[in-house]
């Protein structure tokens, strides 16, 4: 970048980083969907596994969403976005399919089912958070 002062950092994020990035972010969804069947526990058995099917279904999504985002390598800035855009909508069929599956077909509590779909996504975004506030390990200074 010409524009960069002598001695600037600028941070330079691989698809490798965008990818384990991803990948904490799935782990942080996978941990809130057992706390939230774990608690669920005290419902009975039935609730425990909606809210396993609920949070593993937006874990799962996340993940796939991560899959279509980094699988194919880099990529120019259209690609990149549509691929993105094609992950996300992905994640949410996964997400829809999922609470479907467990509320109409598999008739089980639909609350903890969305508790636990509701839970890892707030865990997406707890994530998010700790992941921006932790130093990159790509830097290049100019």
């Amino acid at each position: 970048m010409s524009g960069c002062s002598s001695g600037s950092v600028r941070v330079l994020n691989s698809a490798a980083e965008g990818w384990r990035q991803a990948l904490r972010v799935v782990a942080f969804q996978a941990v809130a969907t057992l706390l939230a069947a774990a608690a669920c526990l005290v419902l009975g058995p039935r609730a425990a596994l909606a809210a396993l099917v609920g949070g593993g279904a937006m874990a799962l999504g996340s993940l796939l969403a991560a899959w279509g985002a980094f699988g194919g390598g880099v990529a120019g800035a259209g690609t990149a976005l549509g691929r993105l855009l094609l992950g996300t909508a992905l994640k949410w069929l996964v997400v829809a399919g999922g609470l479907y599956l467990a509320m109409a077909v598999w008739r089980l509590p639909a609350v903890p089912a969305l508790a636990g779909a509701a839970l890892a996504a707030a865990a997406f975004v707890v994530s998010m958070k700790f992941a921006a506030a932790r130093p990159s390990k790509t830097r290049a200074s100019t």
